[in-house]
Order: structure tokens, then C-alpha cells, then sequence
């Protein structure tokens, strides 16, 4: 599969003569470095999952206010200002 991705220059030109120093194409070496980085059981990629601390506040929507009609919803918000 084909994509594009975006690299420092710095570190694409060090990639490009580590591959030619290995005598392999780029392609290759950054395969196996990807490789390398998904089989990893400790690495940064395997971060513990965190939870959402949800933040609520006592209120509600203003009487006068139709979240249903977008464009009278926007003018009320452009009078509030």
C-alpha cells in the first residue's frame, strides 16, 4: 500500500544513509523500524487508556432559545454579545 508521510529533513536524509549504508532501500528499513516499534510490548505505544473526568454544571438552555432552528439559534447567540 502507497501513503504519504511528512519527516523532519534531518531525519529522512539520516534514513536514507543508514538504507544506502545497509545496502537496502528506504523502504525497507522504515518497514522494519515500524515493525520493530508494533511488536514492542513496553514501548510508548502501549500506554495505559486513562478515563474522561466529565465536567457538568447546573443550568440548561436559556427559555428563549430553539436549538432546533440553527440560524435563529446563531442570532440569538450574535445579540448576546
Amino acid at each position: 500500500m502507497r501513503t504519504t508521510v511528512d519527516l523532519p529533513d534531518e531525519l529522512f536524509v539520516a534514513a536514507k544513509k543508514r538504507a544506502a549504508e545497509l545496502r537496502e532501500p528506504l523502504r525497507a528499513l522504515i518497514e522494519r523500524g515500524l515493525r520493530a516499534e508494533l511488536a514492542r510490548a513496553d514501548g510508548p505505544a502501549k500506554q495505559p487508556r486513562r478515563t474522561i473526568a466529565w465536567v457538568t454544571a447546573a443550568g440548561g438552555l436559556p427559555p428563549d432559545v430553539d436549538v432546533s432552528d440553527r440560524v435563529a439559534m446563531h442570532e440569538w447567540l450574535r445579540q448576546q454579545r
